[in-house]
């Protein structure tokens, strides 16, 4: 498959991340082009537009991630909302999907919604975040002010906490070992399945 980018269609070989120059209009435009479609994904900073085809792996760990939060949450017997796929985005700032976010403390604000103001509502208490071809940055959270980060890059998972005006790298505020058991589980999904993996952690949690 061949990189074409034009006003009637959009075809990315899985890993290509291309950058272009563009306004808010200009991705407005995309994302209508691209409507509910899962790939590519789509990502606009000040003057830029940022297009990523997802290889495989992405959208297997992205998911394992995600199930893995569940997983710890309900053992905290935790209330949340999660939400995938989601446009975060401030008009002429920023526009950006992250994998999963989800509501933690500030669930009450998600419920019933099929639409968030993210210029007066709160941000997501947790976005997990896949990086397979260098296309995530953590401060593009930053104008929305998501407290808390889970990035897994090169098959490790970086925790980043939102720390005065900068993410700083640290433990999770609702799982501190996460980091451990996200290897754990990425492990035994290489070896054996993601289904094995989220029983290991349901037993492993029971104790």
């Amino acid at each position: 498959m061949h990189t074409v980018i034009t006003p009637e269609r959009i075809e990315l070989p899985p890993g290509t991340v291309v950058r272009m120059l563009g306004s808010w209009q200009d991705y407005q435009l995309l994302s209508q082009q691209l409507e509910d479609r899962a790939s590519p994904r789509l990502k606009y900073r000040p003057g830029e537009i940022l297009l990523m085809a997802p290889l495989p792996d992405h959208g297997r760990d992205a998911s394992l991630l995600a199930d893995i939060a569940k997983v710890l949450l309900d053992h905290l017997e935790q209330r949340y909302d999660s939400f995938t796929p989601i446009t975060m985005s401030l008009p002429l700032i920023s526009g950006i999907e992250p994998d999963y976010c989800f509501y933690i403390e500030n669930w009450r604000s998600a419920i019933g919604k099929s639409r968030i103001d993210w210029l007066n509502e709160p941000p997501p208490d947790l976005v997990i975040e896949v990086d397979v071809t260098s296309y995530t940055n953590i401060n593009d959270y930053f104008v929305y002010k998501v407290p808390e980060i889970w990035l897994l890059k090169n098959k490790q998972l970086l925790v980043y906490r939102l720390q005065d005006e900068n993410y700083a790298i640290t433990e999770s505020s609702y799982f501190p070992n996460v980091s451990e058991i996200v290897q754990q589980c990425l492990q035994i999904a290489k070896e054996q399945t993601t289904s094995e993996a989220i029983r290991w952690l349901r037993s492993f949690l029971q104790g």
